[in-house]
């Protein structure tokens, strides 16, 4: 009988933890990938990817998940068109061969029930090297338009640029680029 009571609680708490996650589509509306660098030594560039799509499959319980985003980088936007087409060419992300990044995080960190950091990896350049991608905000919370739960955060990273090939004007480019990642994700 007691063997009997031990199994079902085991089995009831596995499926509550099973329960917990839930898995998230990325809202490209709520959702913006930008980065930053130094131009020369003067004024910081700024720019974006303005076409991103994903999942995050997020179990807050189990302090775990999986996180799988897609950047267009055919879509990289600076505000200024020719400075766009260069970073599109082979100088910067060789956007006809490399139309797409991705970032794969597998192990997330948690502080209480909030993500802390997601570390992974960043396939760019058709290189794939670890990034960690540290949160300085994550929330959720239920959308009274959607009737559903969005969960979200500001996330960000420095990566050496050079790391995946792109070496053009260095060092008057500066090697580490900033990225930051803002993202809400609405449960499905």
């Amino acid at each position: 009988m007691k063997t009997t009571l031990i199994a079902s609680a085991l089995i009831a708490a596995a499926g509550f933890a099973q329960a917990q996650s839930a898995t998230y589509g990325v809202d490209p509306t709520h959702t913006f990938v930008t980065f930053e660098a130094q131009h020369f030594g003067t004024s910081t560039l700024r720019g974006r990817f303005d076409r991103k799509e994903g999942t995050v499959q997020l179990d807050r319980a189990g302090k775990s998940g999986k996180a799988e985003i897609t950047i267009d980088i055919t879509s990289v936007s600076t505000g200024v068109g020719p400075l766009d087409g260069h970073l599109k060419s082979k100088d910067f992300f060789d956007a006809a061969t490399n139309p797409s990044a991705k970032f794969v995080g597998d192990k997330f960190s948690f502080n209480g029930d909030k993500v802390s950091e997601v570390a992974g990896t960043l396939t760019m350049m058709g290189k794939t090297l670890p990034v960690t991608l540290k949160a300085s905000n994550f929330n959720c919370y239920q959308n009274p338009m959607l009737k559903r739960e969005v969960c979200g955060g500001d996330f960000e990273t420095t990566i050496a640029r050079s790391q995946w090939g792109i070496v053009y004007g260095l060092p008057g480019i500066p090697d580490n680029i900033r990225l930051l990642i803002q993202i809400e994700a609405v449960k499905q």
